[in-house]
């Protein structure tokens, strides 16, 4: 009778902490809006401008009244809108990731870049540009979700096999090492097998080069995958409270682990095949997201979502402007922004040394 009602204190204490569950679902509705009207503005002026300055009736009329004849319509059609929608979609992947990853493990700091995840899914490249450099593009991408996979059981056996267990500034640790281990490994290949100049593309972080085809295998793979995120949105938020509350709400933590895991390793995996090692996007993004909506994950995943597109649409645009004609790997441009805010994270987290 006594851990009867052990059990039914804890569950209704763990009730009563979800219901107080910080939350602005209202100003995270607006958001969301805001940053969908603002993320149409924002794309319609990227594909406006590079080395060819094009005006917005020209971009309107390549859409929607396509003219195979004309040289702008064709530089609209097949370079930049395959561009500025892939960078909306990579921004998207990253930051949900990025979400996920933190509401799943309680860690302010988690991102696919510093867990390791870009750095086993670059391996994973590396490999196939040395040894089947002609490979087609779902199996480069499935290739990055094995690397990506692989790296992310590492950071967490890592972690998880020191006394204290999984902790935010260890995971951290790990992931940084084995991206350090995973990326000279790489760098090595690239020596070896003259592969330099593709991998340091791919290291930089670059849009530039995304077309049609692999927005056709990446959309709906992302899609669904942010689909099965906000199915996931609630198990998170239960997650995020602590281990002990969400099973005394008796959710099965084991299975939303793996299935967050799953989601982690495809949004990252489809995103870093594409645009390459862009870190900073999953610590940044989710950490606002918080400040702005609540730790509802419920909002926080769709709000990440948006914002996250925008911020990549603008880090590109800002990317082909700092030096024009030249454009700035976006990867750079979102560091300059994502290290000082790492900083300042782990500065607040060092007492979990």
């Amino acid at each position: 009778m006594a851990d009867h009602s052990h059990v039914q204190s804890q569950s209704a204490s763990a009730g009563s902490e979800v219901e107080q569950i910080y939350s602005r679902p209202v100003t995270a509705i607006f958001i969301i809006l805001g940053g969908l009207v603002a993320l149409v503005l924002s794309l319609a002026l990227s594909v406006s401008f590079g080395a060819m300055d094009i005006k917005f009736t020209m971009v309107w009329e390549a859409v929607f009244h396509f003219n195979s004849g004309l040289k702008e319509h064709q530089v609209i059609r097949e370079l930049r809108l395959p561009r500025v929608l892939g960078c909306m979609l990579v921004g998207s992947a990253f930051a949900v990731a990025g979400a996920v990853m933190q509401g799943m493990t309680r860690n302010p700091l988690a991102d696919s870049g510093l867990l390791g995840l870009n750095s086993g899914a670059g391996l994973a490249l590396a490999l196939c540009f040395a040894f089947a450099p002609g490979l087609s593009y779902p199996y480069i991408i499935l290739f990055s979700f094995i690397g990506a996979a692989v790296s992310t059981i590492v950071v967490v056996g890592l972690s998880a096999s020191v006394r204290g267990g999984l902790t935010p500034t260890r995971m951290v640790l790990a992931g940084v090492t084995l991206s350090a281990l995973l990326t000279a490994l790489s760098e090595g290949i690239a020596l070896y097998f003259r592969i330099g100049q593709q991998l340091a593309f791919w290291y930089a972080g670059g849009v530039a080069g995304i077309r049609w085809e692999q927005l056709k295998i990446m959309f709906p793979l992302v899609a669904i995958t942010l689909i099965g995120a906000m199915v996931l949105s609630r198990s998170i938020t239960m997650l995020s409270l602590g281990e002990e509350v969400s099973k005394g709400l008796g959710l099965r933590t084991g299975p939303v682990k793996l299935a967050g895991v799953i989601i982690v390793i495809m949004l990252a995996g489809a995103a870093v095949s594409v645009a390459g090692a862009v870190s900073f996007i999953g610590l940044l993004v989710p950490h606002f997201a918080r400040k702005l909506v609540g730790v509802d994950y419920k909002w926080i995943i769709p709000t990440s979502a948006v914002l996250g597109a925008l911020l990549v649409v603008l880090a590109d645009l800002a990317a082909r402007m700092v030096n024009p004609p030249f454009e700035t790997p976006i990867g750079t441009m979102i560091a300059v922004i994502g290290v000082p805010f790492f900083l300042y994270l782990a500065n607040k987290e060092k007492r979990e040394l």
